[in-house]
């Protein structure tokens, strides 16, 4: 299979172009090499081809007997400001659009996008009895007290959460959640155009070796980790018990591989997940331990923009692409907490004109 890679050295890409050779795939493998991910004095890694999917041109050329597009280039990060906004919509959906349409004019109809889990927003929740509850914004006060759970209108006790399938409710919280899902709307809608085939991985937490360390975009793994190098403690928002699924980055690449391999007809969104809920608690106490670092600091701090839980449904990413993660993540953790890490970056969002 000749597969097109996009964002080929990124902290995913980079994983999924070593596990889609091991397969016995030929790759062709781009990057932009942004700063924001890369660092400002980055060189492109060898076997990678410097482009930028907003460029007709080079799309025309690297789409040249491609089987299948693998899109894994986007500005990551739920954005720090407002003033990240074009960023966002520049490299990421105008540049998912260019690519579309190269493909639609090069004949190539299988995509493999990387989407995200941002795009439903809040999780899925249960009332107290147990029937589907959309939960209304917390509100500040409640915050003040240290009440973070969602409460039920009618009762005043907190919501439970629930797995959350791909056909939850789609609400995008964030900046870089709202450019996420107009890459999965563009994507449906080129699949409809074109009798094209999409399959639209929504990444939950992605953590593992060579993620980038402690920036305003980093995941909050990488946070930990970079405050545990440094000798400090994790600082963990809320009461910690924010819940979540951590999937391992070579996970990530093997769900990437199977999607590769897998044609399945239309636009399929599936989560990418390992099906086993954490508290961020946990995750800190897990990187402390494994680290030899000070234990996790609970600091009731909040954000009231952020999610209070968001815990994946992994069957369908099972019975359609037969992808069940390998690695747990107490030992994904524990062999985080001494991964290499890639060089700080500490440059924003980057330039969009």
């Amino acid at each position: 299979m000749r597969v097109l890679l996009t964002g080929a050295a990124g902290f995913i890409g980079s994983h999924i172009r070593d596990a889609l050779l091991d397969a016995g795939d030929e790759v062709v493998a781009a990057d932009l090499m942004l700063a924001a991910a890369h660092g400002p004095a980055a060189t492109v890694p060898e076997g990678v081809q410097h482009a930028d999917v907003r460029d007709p041109e080079a799309m025309s050329r690297l789409l040249r007997g491609v089987d299948v597009v693998c899109h894994q280039a986007a500005v990551v990060g739920a954005g720090v400001n407002a003033a990240d906004a074009p960023a966002y919509a520049c490299h990421n959906d105008l540049g998912t659009a260019v690519l579309l349409a190269a493909m639609a004019e090069a004949g190539v109809r299988r995509l493999v996008l990387a989407s995200s889990m941002v795009v439903y927003g809040e999780g899925r929740y249960r009332g107290a009895d147990s029937a589907e509850a959309v939960p209304v914004p917390r509100r500040r006060e409640d915050l003040e007290r240290g009440c973070f759970d969602h409460l039920d209108p009618g009762t005043g006790r907190p919501l439970a959460w629930a797995p959350i399938g791909e056909d939850g409710r789609l609400a995008p919280r964030s900046l870089y959640a709202a450019s996420k899902l107009a890459q999965e709307n563009y994507a449906l809608a080129w699949a409809a155009a074109t009798g094209g085939a999409v399959i639209a991985l929504r990444y939950h937490n992605v953590y593992g070796d060579g993620m980038p360390r402690d920036t305003p975009y980093s995941g909050v793994a990488a946070i930990f980790r970079s405050a545990l190098a440094a000798g400090a403690a994790p600082r963990v928002f809320e009461d910690g018990g924010q819940m979540r699924d951590f999937v391992h980055v070579r996970d990530v690449a093997a769900a990437n591989v199977a999607a590769v391999h897998h044609s399945l007809p239309g636009f399929v969104a599936l989560n990418v997940c390992s099906g086993v809920p954490i508290t961020i608690l946990e995750v800190a106490g897990l990187l402390s331990r494994a680290h030899g670092g000070t234990p996790p600091l609970v600091t009731g701090e909040y954000r009231p923009g952020d999610v209070r839980h968001i815990v994946a449904a992994p069957d369908r990413a099972r019975d359609l692409l037969g992808f069940t993660a390998a690695v747990h993540p107490a030992d994904g953790l524990a062999e985080f907490a001494t991964a290499p890490l890639r060089s700080a970056v500490a440059v924003g969002a980057p330039q969009w004109r």
